[in-house]
C-alpha cells in the first residue's frame, strides 16, 4: 500500500459496478507536523495488517508544502471541508455511494500543543464531516504509548511528553546500535522499531492504553482533555489496518 503520488482523483474509471467495488478507498490527509505524522503514516501503511483481505488504501497528504500558518488546527479543518466537497463530488460521479466501504474520507491531524480554536476546529470538523485524529498535549504522546502506559497530565506541554519518549529503553538505540541520546529535533524523524512489533502487541498496547485514558476524559472542552489521544481511530477506521 505504497503512497501514491498525483494522480489521486477519484473520477469514474471503467469497469462498471465491479470496479467501483474493487476500488481502493482514496483518502487524504492533513497533518500538522511536516516529518512525524507523515512518516508514522507512510511506516504503518507499508508495514500494516489490512483489516479485511481485499480492501485497500491509497493516501494521499494535501498540505505537504503548506506553510506554518495553514497547518494550525482551524485553518486545516477549513481547508480539509473544501477538499471533501470536492472528492465527494468526484466520488458520486464515479457511482459511489456514502455507505460504500470505499468512499473516500478526509482527515486532519492535529495536537493541542497552544493552538487556540481547538474546540471550533473540532466542530466545525464534525459538523462538516471532516475526521480528525486529535492529541493532547502532541503526537508524542500517541508514539509514547507505544512504549509504556501514562495517565498523568502533562500540563499542556508537549516537550514534556517527547522528553519521556525520547528517555525510553531502547528508543535512542532505534537512530543507531551506539546511540545513547537523542534530540528533540532527531527525535521528529520516526523508525519503524518505534511502533511496530512482530506480534502487533505494541499496537494492541497503544490503543489499550489511549482507549484507558480517554475514557478518564470529563471536560466537554477538548482543549482541556489532558491526556488524550484518539489517533488509533485514525490507523482503523481512516486507513483499514487493524494493527502493525
Amino acid at each position: 500500500m505504497a503512497r501514491p503520488r498525483g494522480g489521486d482523483s477519484v473520477a469514474r474509471k471503467k469497469g462498471g459496478a465491479k470496479g467501483r467495488t474493487n476500488r481502493a478507498r482514496q483518502v487524504y490527509i492533513f497533518t500538522e507536523g511536516e516529518v512525524t505524522e507523515p512518516q508514522y503514516i507512510d511506516i504503518i501503511m507499508e508495514k500494516g495488517t489490512p483489516a479485511t483481505a481485499g480492501r485497500s488504501v491509497d493516501h494521499h497528504y494535501k498540505n505537504e508544502n503548506a506553510a506554518g500558518k495553514h497547518r494550525k488546527p482551524y485553518a486545516m479543518v477549513k481547508d480539509a471541508v473544501r477538499t471533501l466537497r470536492k472528492v465527494e463530488r468526484e466520488a458520486r460521479d464515479a457511482g459511489l455511494k456514502t455507505g460504500d466501504w470505499n468512499y473516500p474520507q478526509v482527515w486532519v491531524l492535529f495536537d493541542r500543543d497552544g493552538h487556540l480554536n481547538i474546540r471550533e476546529a473540532k466542530q466545525l470538523a464534525d459538523k462538516e464531516g471532516v475526521k480528525v485524529a486529535y492529541s493532547h498535549p502532541c503526537f508524542e504522546l500517541w508514539r509514547l504509548l507505544h512504549y509504556t502506559n501514562y495517565t498523568s497530565s502533562f500540563g499542556g506541554v508537549c516537550d514534556d511528553a517527547n522528553s519521556r519518549l525520547r528517555s525510553r529503553p531502547g528508543f535512542a538505540a532505534t537512530y543507531g546500535r551506539q546511540v545513547r541520546a537523542v534530540s528533540k529535533q532527531q527525535a521528529k524523524h520516526m523508525r519503524e522499531e518505534q511502533v511496530l512489533s512482530k506480534d502487533g502487541q505494541r499496537y494492541a498496547d497503544a490503543k489499550k492504553y489511549a482507549m484507558a485514558i480517554n475514557n478518564r476524559v470529563e471536560a466537554t472542552n477538548p482543549e482541556k482533555w489532558d491526556p488524550y489521544t484518539d489517533v488509533w481511530n485514525f490507523v482503523e477506521e481512516g486507513l483499514l489496518l487493524s494493527g502493525y
